[in-house]
């Protein structure tokens, strides 16, 4: 996390005036403080993240801690398949992370009724993904997000135009929970056999086969 170090400070005369740093790392920011502190000269001192949160330097401190104990390196890839005939979908999704030094995986997939087409499988299955990632206490750190849907990867990444109204709810959908997590994406397109195991999730669910797991993996 990136902030700045705003403080107010006061000369041996009282005369006083508000400053503000160049945004760094916060550890830079918390070395530079607590030099601050040591003059004796600072008052109301605290942070500012880009969203415009302030922090004191207790608040910072614990929620840093706390953030290097969370879940870390989230990648999620993800697959959908469509019955025309039947109007079902299947939605698969692999989550991989890292909690401590531990290497973790996620497997989850489901069966969904009247979807539209092949794409809305697609974003459906990125849907169901995160949902599941809710429930491992991730937030404000960053998500590589795979597929091998151009559409949907270009979309989401704002590289191609969104023209669907059934694309764009979707959309709204997933940045939605994005944003409720505070994960930061990065969107990346992949093979069909780089993705075989949420591809191989999807087709179970379409045929009715349902699964939810969650493993620890060998270290590498």
């Amino acid at each position: 996390m990136d902030v700045i170090v705003k403080w107010k400070y006061k000369t041996p005369r009282g005369i006083s005036s508000w400053m503000t740093s160049d945004e760094m790392p916060f550890n830079e920011a918390m070395l530079m403080a607590r030099d601050i502190t040591k003059t004796g000269r600072s008052i109301d001192l605290y942070f500012l993240d880009n969203r415009g949160t302030k922090w004191s330097v207790k608040e910072l401190e614990t929620y840093m801690t706390k953030k290097q104990e969370r879940p870390a390196s989230i990648e999620i890839i993800f697959d959908g398949s469509f019955d025309k005939q039947t109007k079902k979908a299947g939605c698969g999704a692999v989550i991989y992370y890292h909690e401590g030094r531990q290497r973790k995986r996620i497997r989850i997939n489901k069966a969904l009724d009247y979807l539209e087409n092949n794409n809305e499988a697609e974003y459906a299955a990125l849907w169901l993904g995160l949902q599941e990632i809710k429930t491992i206490d991730v937030e404000d750190t960053e998500i590589m997000i795979k597929g091998d849907s151009q559409v949907v990867i270009n979309q989401l990444a704002g590289e191609w135009a969104v023209y669907e109204p059934l694309f764009t709810r979707w959309m709204d959908r997933i940045e939605d929970t994005l944003r409720q997590l505070r994960l930061q994406p990065v969107y990346k397109h992949i093979s069909r056999d780089e993705n075989k195991e949420s591809h191989r999730l999807a087709k179970q669910a379409l045929n009715g086969t349902e699964i939810s797991s969650s493993i620890e993996l060998d270290n590498e």
